[in-house]
């Protein structure tokens, strides 16, 4: 180890686990089924807290459990670790020897270019020098991407802005992968029927697969519990399919088998990224459901590809775009939030999921923004979406797909910020808070606030024609002074 560089004093003390460790849990990867190594663990904070929650856990670090044995766990953390190893000898052999570790799944996290913004230090190598004697490497978001494909000689999957993902199965990588679509089903409404209504609990678990997949379960698709309990209360799960069909309408049905095709669709054209697998690699339940809603996996990757196709021309994403029924629309975007983006046409889903596919699943971030002037989305953060009738923007994460760039912006600081209204025009078709948002948008029209469009999408524009209505807005009400 260079002896200008204290990689000890890098070790942070958290109370709550770390973003990757949660990354992972958020996107089912640790579970309390999976164990779980830290490598370069420092403190050990996540392993506490992770003990504390249940789960089965271990670490090693070289200054602060250098005693502990590096042993092989399903998923292998390698937190923050490479970004502080000044030798690329050596960051290259660390990473490699995790992988090693690893039975399923490692992740690996480094800080990014945007985290260096005001940091001052001396350069050293392909880094620098913190003041308090630290080595930090600053990767760019697609760099970091392929270093650890390249050193690994296996693909990665972004998991979030500076965290990716490696699997050791190409099955689990799929799953990964298919669980990233958005989804989104219509009201489901279930006729009165006395055989039904008794067991409607046992039955959920049947019901809920059918309206995510659009079919009845197959043998080992749903619990051994579940399948005892349905089999005791209604004879078999035959009978279970039929009894659902009765108290439902066909037409539910149909609109969801649409809804499951497209999302098929868009995780296929979304898996070409890493290399599409054969059929026989996807796992049984994906592969039941191509088999079930196209027949045959070559046509299904014929219409994904032509979907793909589409995403480069600027003029489909544009009438896409204009023709979507969710979304706010401006001359240059698509805005929507990201409850509805299963809303969205599959062409904008799969352009989105382009994005995605770079950047990974950014963190808080609520309203998305499609691009329809040049190949970006960017996802928006409004902390106070929900509460504020009208929010203001704290950061941003632009994803050019051209440039293949992942950018950040900080705003909460900011004097003028990005301030959002017409909230319902925002947000799905069925969902519940458009009526309340819907409200406040006609009594601020008759307030004459939107006037003048051009100048209320900051916070000081809006500011100034509300003082100027003498009117005031609290909570989602709007009040005459």
């Amino acid at each position: 180890m260079n002896e200008r560089v204290a990689r000890h004093k890098t070790a942070m003390s958290r109370a709550a686990l770390s973003r990757p460790v949660a990354t992972a849990i958020r996107d089912s990867i640790v579970t309390e089924k999976t164990s779980f190594f830290d490598y370069g663990c420092g403190r050990g904070d996540d392993l506490r807290n992770l003990a504390a929650l249940g789960y089965t856990v271990d670490g090693w670090d070289p200054t602060h459990r250098s005693s502990a044995s590096r042993r092989r766990a399903d998923v292998v953390n390698l937190g923050y670790v490479v970004n502080v190893i000044e030798d690329p000898q050596e960051r290259a052999d660390t990473l490699r020897e995790a992988w090693q570790l690893a039975n399923s799944v490692l992740v690996v996290s480094a800080r990014l270019a945007w985290d260096a913004r005001g940091l001052s230090g001396r350069p050293m190598g392909d880094g620098l020098v913190t003041r308090n004697g630290t080595f930090q490497k600053f990767f760019d978001q697609a760099e970091l991407g392929r270093w650890i494909q390249d050193q690994l000689e296996s693909e990665v999957y972004a998991a979030a802005p500076g965290i990716y993902y490696a699997f050791k199965e190409a099955t689990d990588a799929q799953s990964f992968i298919a669980n990233r679509v958005h989804t989104y089903r219509p009201r489901l409404r279930i006729d009165p029927h006395e055989m039904y209504e008794m067991h409607a609990a046992v039955l959920e678990p049947f019901l809920a697969f059918m309206k995510l997949h659009g079919r009845a379960p197959k043998g080992g698709e749903l619990a051994d519990e579940s399948v005892s309990a349905i089999k005791e209360a209604v004879g078999s799960l035959g009978r279970s399919h039929q009894l659902i069909r009765k108290v439902t309408d066909d037409d539910y049905w149909d609109r969801v088998a649409v809804q499951r095709r497209s999302e098929l669709l868009v995780y296929i054209a979304l898996s070409r990224f890493s290399g599409r697998p054969r059929f026989n690699r996807l796992g049984p339940t994906l592969t039941a459901d191509i088999r079930t809603h196209f027949g045959k996996y070559r046509d299904a990757c014929t219409q994904a590809d032509r979907m793909l196709v589409a995403c480069g021309d600027p003029a489909i994403v544009l009438v896409n775009a204009r023709t979507s029924r969710v979304g706010k629309q401006t001359p240059s975007a698509l805005y929507i939030h990201k409850s509805a983006l299963g809303e969205l046409p599959p062409i904008l889903q799969v352009y989105e999921g382009c994005a995605r596919a770079l950047s990974g699943t950014v963190e808080h971030a609520n309203v998305i923004k499609l691009s329809v002037t040049e190949p970006q989305v960017s996802y928006l953060t409004y902390p106070d979406f929900d509460h504020d009738a009208h929010p203001t923007l704290a950061s941003s994460v632009i994803v050019n797909l051209r440039r293949l760039s992942v950018d950040w912006r900080d705003y909460r600081r900011a004097s003028n910020p990005p301030l959002l209204h017409r909230k319902e025009e925002f947000l799905g078709a069925d969902d519940p808070r458009r009526t309340l948002y819907s409200r406040l948008t006609a009594a601020e029209q008759r307030a004459g606030l939107y006037a003048h469009p051009e100048s209320i999408g900051s916070l000081l524009g809006w500011t100034q024609a509300v003082q100027a209505a003498q009117v005031k807005i609290n909570g989602h009400r709007l009040f005459r002074l």
